[in-house]
């Protein structure tokens, strides 16, 4: 029999905090203790969980994947490949903000992160696009909902993160035998059954981009394609479009994991930053490695807190009272995948995207799994909702980002933004409506 109770002090005390402006780790972190006093347990035991939760060898990605993304900008890739996507823009309408997305759908391919990919990217398409004629909120707006694609297409920061967070949570017997050891959630699977996800994301923004363009009048240069652009753009490229298949490929090919994968893009990135582009100073590196230190110790204070919070949450049953209270409602599949949804991109809105990945997992993926939802698909449907929170206020990193950039204000992005919230959303739920989408390409690959 569960102690109600614990719901009401862990949550009660969690949301409370929320309320009155308290960071979330520290609510995290609170609202964990209390439930550990009323329970009589040692509070000793928050620490020490909290210390084994960092003690994971797949969690090394988090800061090579920060660092790695943070060279690539100062190395030069970013902008070669905004150069390489913006020739292809020619005479199509809405060509230069179709190339906006091309741009992000390739550094996502790099950085792992939607607010590093929208900075990126932001940085040298808003003003080309201004230029252009475009109005700053429309460029604004496609930059940020293009950005999200960076936690969607592999490698990503977030799918290290759930498979992080969905060890231990799968019935032991079965789960070894189906998913690997610990019954844990294999990342490599998790990359791969990203790509056809995140291409189709892609596609949506591409083809409502085309759509408003066509509409307000945003014609493309009207001098044609010029191959020589393109040829010098791509030579120039070489070496920037070269890396995710680098990254990648040594992935999916058995050379290393993704956590080696990290460290091999930061000696990749320093190799051609040094002595290809040599673009690459001492103080862009320090800028770098400060840049990384500031993320990756916000994310693991989260993580420390989250992963008590969570175990909690397992500990006293909690997802079970949620999985009940779900399926009385129905248990047609797909209603249940609306309610899913529709929870998920609510969560977005107020919640940074490992938080709610880390806090979030311990309860939804039992439920899905007793389902009959296979444990990678829930999580690229998990990210592909978080990754839509990335462009809706109130959190909504990406539009701040943007906002910056173009000063534009917040307003103004949001609603122009909400036709590409809306096609992302409709191709998340066909993602989840069709399984295959995510898990044909992983299976292919003998994973």
């Amino acid at each position: 029999m569960v102690d109600t109770t614990v719901v009401y002090i862990l949550f009660g005390s969690f949301l409370l905090l929320l309320l009155i402006s308290t960071p979330i780790s520290v609510s995290l972190g609170v609202s964990a203790l209390a439930t550990f006093l009323y329970l009589g347990d040692n509070p000793i035991k928050l620490v020490q969980i909290a210390f084994t939760s960092v003690g994971s060898f797949p969690l090394m990605a988090l800061p090579a994947f920060i660092l790695a993304g943070a060279l690539m900008e100062a190395a030069g890739i970013s902008k070669r490949l905004v150069t390489l996507a913006e020739s292809f823009a020619g005479p199509i309408t809405g060509g230069i903000s179709a190339a906006a997305v091309m741009a992000c759908l390739f550094f996502g391919a790099i950085s792992g992160s939607g607010p590093a990919t929208t900075a990126a990217v932001g940085m040298l398409m808003i003003p080309a696009m201004v230029k252009r004629g475009y109005a700053k909120g429309y460029a604004s707006a496609i930059t940020a909902s293009s950005g999200g694609l960076g936690i969607i297409i592999p490698p990503s920061i977030p799918m290290v993160i759930f498979g992080i967070s969905a060890m231990g949570l799968l019935p032991s017997s079965a789960a070894v035998a189906k998913y690997g050891e610990f019954g844990s959630v294999s990342i490599p699977k998790l990359f791969i059954a990203g790509v056809v996800p995140g291409l189709m994301l892609a596609g949506g923004l591409l083809v409502m981009n085309y759509l408003r363009c066509k509409k307000m009048g945003y014609t493309g240069n009207g001098e044609g394609w010029s191959t020589e652009k393109i040829r010098t753009a791509a030579r120039n490229g070489f070496w920037s479009i070269l890396a995710p298949f680098v990254i990648l490929g040594g992935i999916y090919t058995g050379l290393f994991t993704p956590t080696e994968s990290a460290i091999v893009a930061i000696f990749y990135t320093l190799f051609v930053g040094l002595f290809i582009h040599k673009e690459l100073h001492l103080k862009e590196l320090f800028q770098a490695l400060e840049t990384t230190t500031w993320i990756t110790g916000r994310v693991l204070v989260i993580l420390f807190t989250a992963t008590v919070f969570g175990r909690l949450l397992v500990e006293n049953q909690i997802p079970a009272i949620v999985a009940d209270g779900m399926l009385s409602l129905t248990d047609n599949i797909y209603l249940i995948w609306i309610l899913i949804i529709g929870f998920l991109l609510f969560v977005g809105m107020f919640m940074e995207t490992l938080a709610a990945i880390m806090i979030l997992t311990p309860v939804i993926l039992p439920i899905t799994y007793s389902l009959g939802i296979d444990p990678v698909h829930f999580g690229i449907v998990l990210i592909c909702c978080l990754s839509i929170g990335f462009m809706t206020p109130p959190m909504g990193e990406n539009l701040f980002i943007a906002s910056g950039i173009s000063g534009t204000a917040i307003e103004e992005i949001s609603h122009k933004a909400l036709p590409f919230v809306a096609i992302l959303t409709t191709v998340t739920l066909v993602i989840a409506y069709v399984p295959a989408l995510s898990m044909t390409l992983p299976r292919l690959l003998g994973y």
